[in-house]
């Protein structure tokens, strides 16, 4: 089984669509003004998808977007602050071993650009124990 999408809320189509453009994703369905479509540049992995509501309630949803490397995530953070994006919080070393930077979307809902190498899939304290 594989993770297909996530789909979470926006409340303005164009500007949410717009937003997603401009942080790397490429969108693959445009169904304006309800549901929008997006997959990372190499086009592997679950895809993200915008869906158009009222009210965006889901306050707690973060979307994490791994990179492949330190500099890939610096690389990264680096372009959307130049593109005008406001960090939430910089590019910071977190407990759990991963590097994490954050953003708001147009709707509310939580960005964390992040890399955390084999931590991700095999962090100290996973429980079958396997490592890499």
């Amino acid at each position: 089984m594989l993770i297909n999408q996530i789909t979470i809320g926006c409340t303005d189509y164009a500007e949410s669509v717009a937003f997603y453009k401009a942080i790397g994703l490429v969108q693959i369905v445009d169904a304006p003004p309800r549901y929008a479509r997006f997959e990372s540049p190499s086009g592997d992995g679950a895809t993200l998808s915008l869906h158009s509501v009222d009210k965006n309630i889901a306050q707690n949803t973060v979307v994490y977007f791994d990179h492949t490397s330190e500099e890939a995530l610096a690389s990264q953070i680096d372009k959307l602050i130049a593109s005008g994006l406001v960090l939430r919080q910089k590019i910071t070393d977190e407990s759990w071993g991963w590097k994490e930077a954050r953003i708001m979307d147009p709707a509310g809902n939580e960005l964390c650009f992040m890399f955390a190498g084999d931590q991700r899939r095999f962090p100290r304290w996973r429980v079958d124990g396997r490592s890499p």
